[in-house]
This record gives C-alpha cells, sequence and structure tokens, in this order.
C-alpha cells in the first residue's frame, strides 16, 4: 500500500526524493489512522480524527499526497531540528525518520485529545523520541527553538510573530496560509526582515484553532441558501445586497475555453488579486431547493465571486460545441450586476494573456509594521501580525511547482 501511495503522490507533480519515500515506505500509516480500515488509512483522503461539538471537523489525519507535498516543499535533512504545528502523530513520524537520530521533532496541538492520540500512536509504532506538547501553537514552543523547519498542518489565516522568532536564521516554514478564503501550502525563507516563498500547492486544511483562529464574515442572501464569504476585509454596508437574488440575472461571456480536466488553480489567486470585494460563495440546497442563482444548461458555477455595493457576481462556465470544452464567464446580480460580470471577464482574458500555464505568483509576507516591496502587478493583504504581498511574474521568471485541482466533473 505504501507503494502505491508514493507512486499515485509523483503523479500529482512532485517526484517524490529518496529519503521522503523511503519514509513513506516505513511508517504503518494505517497504525495512526485505527478509526478506519488500512484500506481507507492509505487512499488519497483525509482521515477523520475528531469533530467539535457542532459537527465541524477540528482534526485530520491529512491525505498522503498532501503530507508528501509538504515534505518536499521542506527539503528536510538529518540533524534538523523540526517544530509540527497541528498534531497527529504520523506526519510527525515521518518528520522523523527525515532528522534521523540526531535530530529532534516537536509536535504541538491545542486539543489535548488530539495529543494523547498522537503520543499513544507514537509510542506503538517506534518513535518515543518524538516530543508531544499540548499548548497554542500562536505561542509557538520556545524550549526546542530554534527551528530549522517549521511544519505547520493546520490551516493558518497568519503567521505569528513566535514562528519566525523561533526559526533558526536559515531556516523554513512551510505553512497552508489562507489568503482571501485561497489556501496555498508555501515554503517560506527568511530574506533579511521578511519571508518569501519558494514554492506553493494546492491544499486545504481545518482551520487553527485558539489565538490564530479566524472567522469568516458571512453575508446571507435568499434565507441562508447563498452566502458569501469575506475572509480578508468586508463589505463596507452589507445590507446594500438585501433582495440581490431578486433581480434578474446579467451574464457575460469571456471567449476563454478550457476542457473539463484542465487545471486552473491560479485562476482565483488572480482574482482575489485583481478584484475588489472578492469572497467565496457557497450554496446551501438541502432537498433540491431552487438557491436562486442560475448557470447555462450544462454549464456549472463556481464558488469565487466579487461584491461591489449593491451588486455581486460569481465565475461560471458553459459548454461549447467542443467536446468537453467550456467557456469562462460570469453571472451578476443587482443594478450593476452587468458591470461586475464584465469585470469577472475581463481578469478571466488577462489571467488568460498573460498568467495561464505560467510560473505562477510568488508570496511574500512582512511584518504588519514594515513596508512591503510590491511589483506593479501585485496585491498586499493585511492581517493582524503580516502584510502578505502576492506578487505576479513577468516572462522568463523561474516557475513555482504546484500541484493544481481540475475542474469537477458533472
Amino acid at each position: 500500500m505504501t507503494t502505491a501511495v508514493a507512486a499515485r503522490c509523483e503523479e500529482w507533480g512532485f517526484p517524490l526524493p529518496a529519503p521522503v519515500e523511503a519514509a513513506i515506505r516505513k511508517v504503518p500509516r494505517h497504525l495512526f489512522a485505527p478509526e478506519v480500515t488500512p484500506e481507507a488509512a492509505y487512499a488519497l483522503d483525509i482521515v477523520e480524527v475528531k469533530r467539535s461539538q457542532h459537527g465541524a471537523l477540528i482534526s485530520t489525519m491529512s491525505a498522503p499526497d498532501i503530507q508528501a507535498m509538504q515534505l518536499v516543499q521542506a527539503d528536510i535533512g538529518q540533524g534538523m531540528r523540526v517544530l509540527e504545528v497541528g498534531s497527529g502523530g504520523y506526519f510527525a513520524s515521518l518528520l522523523s525518520e527525515l532528522v534521523g537520530p540526531a535530530g529532534q521533532v516537536t509536535t504541538m496541538d491545542i486539543d489535548a485529545d488530539v495529543t494523547s492520540r498522537a503520543r499513544a500512536c507514537l509510542d506503538a509504532t517506534g518513535y518515543p523520541q518524538v516530543q508531544v506538547v499540548t499548548a497554542d501553537a500562536e505561542h509557538g514552543w520556545k524550549d526546542n527553538a530554534p527551528y530549522d523547519r517549521i511544519m505547520v498542518t493546520v490551516g493558518a489565516w497568519d503567521i505569528p510573530p513566535a514562528w519566525r522568532e523561533q526559526l533558526a536564521k536559515s531556516g523554513r516554514i512551510v505553512v497552508p496560509l489562507r489568503m482571501k478564503g485561497i489556501t496555498r501550502s508555501l515554503a517560506l525563507e527568511r530574506i533579511n526582515d521578511h519571508l518569501v516563498s519558494l514554492s506553493q500547492g494546492v491544499c486545504g486544511f481545518v482551520p487553527m484553532q485558539g489565538a490564530g483562529a479566524h472567522d469568516e464574515h458571512v453575508r446571507l442572501l435568499n434565507g441562508d441558501k447563498v452566502g458569501l464569504r469575506f475572509d480578508d476585509g468586508n463589505l463596507a454596508e452589507p445590507r446594500t445586497l438585501d433582495g440581490v437574488l431578486a433581480s434578474r440575472p446579467a451574464a457575460a461571456w469571456s471567449g476563454v475555453t478550457v476542457t473539463r480536466a484542465e487545471p486552473f488553480p491560479d485562476l482565483p489567486l488572480w482574482m482575489a488579486t485583481a478584484l475588489p470585494g472578492f469572497c467565496n460563495m457557497t450554496v446551501n440546497t438541502p432537498g433540491g431547493e431552487d438557491p436562486g442563482i442560475v448557470s447555462e444548461a450544462g454549464g456549472r458555477w463556481f464558488p469565487f465571486a466579487t461584491a461591489q455595493d449593491d451588486s455581486f457576481a460569481y465565475l461560471s462556465i458553459r459548454p461549447t460545441a467542443g467536446e468537453g470544452i467550456v467557456e469562462f464567464g460570469a453571472h451578476g446580480y443587482g443594478p450593476h450586476g452587468r458591470e461586475v460580470a464584465r469585470a469577472i471577464v475581463e481578469h478571466v482574458q488577462v489571467w488568460d494573456r498573460d498568467y495561464r500555464g505560467g510560473p505562477g505568483p510568488s508570496f511574500a509576507v512582512w511584518p504588519v509594521d514594515a513596508p512591503a516591496d510590491v511589483p506593479p502587478a501585485g496585491g498586499v493583504i493585511t492581517k493582524q501580525h503580516t502584510r502578505i504581498t502576492i506578487s505576479w511574474p513577468d516572462a522568463g521568471t523561474p516557475p513555482h511547482r504546484q500541484v493544481a485541482s481540475p475542474i469537477p466533473s458533472q
């Protein structure tokens, strides 16, 4: 089973270095997932560890391909000191294999149930040397700092000062960072007073708890059937969207086509960078109820949207005459829905012309009180502790390696 996992991970665009592949083959993943069958433990899916009293996932074992991707991003060597934020046990055992007997691994989590489970699994599988800590990771763990690598395996909205302070001078942070509702696993290294990205990967993680938690602002439309989720920033006057779905939708089409299996991971990032009011749209239709939004017959909507004053629009696709080929467009609602839909379409066209299939953006993380150097084709996201800059490349810029997801089938 471990052989199959290693082979499949390579298909996702991250050929495995020999030490990473050896660790994946050696560690018995199924022993860290007693809640499921061995077959399910090795499947390319998460393993649920714990839900909140309201049913929300708060702890999982990440899918093996995502874990392998983060290990490749980290480039961990023998003798390193590593801090893992978000504990499950299995990932810490992989880290322990990579650092060897001369290295040191600390894994921490805010939830005592999670750390107790991790400790039991690590002891049972022969990794008693891994230190397990129950604490809020917002403050890191000073006792074993400085760290050559800080591996974050929960979704982070920000990067707290403690992580930078506890990182060795030549160290690296690998973190699933959420930016306007879009998460990318970033490998970050220090340059002077800030961190810069070496690579990015598409991923999804349960959100961080404790002091580092951050709730999105949700604007509900048509009862609770449609929600607009604003992760960084919010509508100045959210009530201006009251009743917006009662208006007739206005469609705009870009002329930009893709196959249904073609990945486009940078398009939502470009929209988030370039469009004011960018948000994520969720649709709740229990029992097949009409949510009040439309898409062309045979097409579909995407969760990427933008709201501007009293109107909003979302990314959509429609079939073309070519088999398996669809065209990007947008549907807009409200008094200025057509203009907002056209703004999305214009940015799809810019993405197609300048960035499609290209290197992808680079990221930098600056202290919130430091001036951020941003190229013209870039954007700034201000958070509590940091400012994140997203910079889009000129021709000839070395690419970031990345893993992408295809358009879901109908």
